[in-house]
């Protein structure tokens, strides 16, 4: 059995203590399950915190629940993964801080954290060339006390030893191109992991190209210049840049100019997709609304979305205010979709499917009081199918 609660009850003091630890330290944790995958849409954790009253739901909710932690910004935290262990000598010499940081054993080999404390550092899975991973924004680890296939996580340096993040590691030392040199046995100097005569490795990252935002259609709409505007990161480039074309052609720029634009966004990326990957941004279009960008693109930030429910903001074609009279008349089940409509989909007309999923109802009894709704003319009968 995997799972932080498979051990006995005795554990649970310590299961608590580090889990008031990670809150106290302001990581941003996640639900993970026994294969390590995140058992929510954790993208949004990126941008924004669980609270202890969430970790409680989670470990209700779920089965066999483990805890991760998200690298990057948000926790301020980056960790390098070593699952070949065999690398660790060379990965010793290019960076001592490793053997006093933080350390995790993981099933195959360790797991190394670093604060990060306002650096940026970007993530890769091919550090130094290696299969080593540095796993930063965009990414999360699992972390202890979980239980993966047998395997408790634990620390073997705690986490109040942790160092900074090496300057070797950080974006704007990574920026130059140049040979890692490390001392050899016999005295001599040798670039790690290379052979005599093999051309160094570039450590760091190609540098972002100038991105003068262009003239669109749309410049009211915030998304679009959020985007346009917005160094994508590895994990954020495919959706963004799919909802960025397609806000392009619903602010009635042409399909050709919005394609245009989003070439050039992708381009003076640092690390842009490659063709074969962009084309997928040009597939079927979809009328995006506030909540679906949100859900897609978690780093947004949209006060229209945010507010508009506030100071008067509802406007008289809003299902709620249209309805309030007859609202009091309706069944909690269809009082709830109306209310679900006026706020989470306020503008938009998702499918039956869509709402019973975001209302946690069954397809059936939400398509039932759809069709009510539609008989008593609280929504139109063309709508919410």
């Amino acid at each position: 059995m995997s799972g932080l609660f498979a051990e006995p009850s005795k554990n649970l003091k310590h299961i608590h203590s580090i889990i008031d630890e990670y809150l106290k330290n302001d990581y941003s944790l996640i639900p993970i399950d026994k294969e390590k995958k995140p058992c929510i849409y954790w993208k949004s954790y990126q941008y924004k915190k669980a609270n202890i009253e969430d970790i409680f739901d989670w470990c209700n909710k779920f089965s066999d629940i483990n805890i991760g932690i998200v690298t990057g910004d948000i926790s301020k935290l980056a960790v390098i993964d070593v699952d070949d262990i065999n690398i660790l000598p060379e990965l010793k010499e290019i960076l001592p801080e490793i053997k006093e940081t933080t350390r995790v054993r993981t099933r195959r080999g360790y797991h190394y954290y670093f604060s990060l404390n306002g650096e940026q550092v970007k993530s890769t899975s091919s550090l130094f060339g290696k299969r080593l991973e540095l796993k930063s924004n965009g990414n999360y680890v699992v972390a202890p006390p979980s239980i993966i296939k047998a395997h408790r996580y634990v620390y073997e340096i705690p986490l109040s030893e942790m160092l900074p993040i090496p300057k070797l590691l950080v974006k704007k030392d990574l920026s130059v191109c140049g040979p890692v040199c490390v001392r050899t046995r016999t005295g001599g100097h040798a670039q790690a992991g290379r052979k005599p005569g093999e051309p160094a490795p570039c450590v760091g990252e190609r540098k972002h190209k100038t991105f003068k935002i262009p003239k669109y259609h749309g410049q009211k709409v915030d998304c679009i210049r959020q985007v346009l505007s917005r160094g994508l990161e590895e994990g954020e480039r495919n959706n963004s840049l799919f909802i960025l074309y397609n806000l392009l052609l619903q602010n009635k720029n042409t399909d050709e100019y919005s394609k245009k634009l989003v070439i050039k966004k992708n381009g003076s990326l640092s690390n842009p997709l490659p063709e074969s990957n962009l084309k997928n941004a040009y597939r079927k279009a979809y009328n995006y609304g506030c909540s679906g960008i949100r859900n897609k693109i978690a780093y947004i930030k949209c006060e229209a979305y945010e507010y508009r429910f506030k100071d008067g903001k509802l406007k008289d074609s809003n299902i709620l205010i249209k309805n309030i009279r007859i609202l009091p008349e309706l069944s909690n089940t269809q009082r709830g979709i109306v209310c679900l409509l006026g706020t989470v989909f306020e503008g938009e007309y998702p499918s039956i499917n869509k709402i019973a999923e975001t209302a946690n109802m069954n397809f059936e009894t939400v398509k039932r009081a759809i069709e009510v709704l539609k008989e008593m003319r609280v929504i139109e009968e063309s709508l919410y199918n």
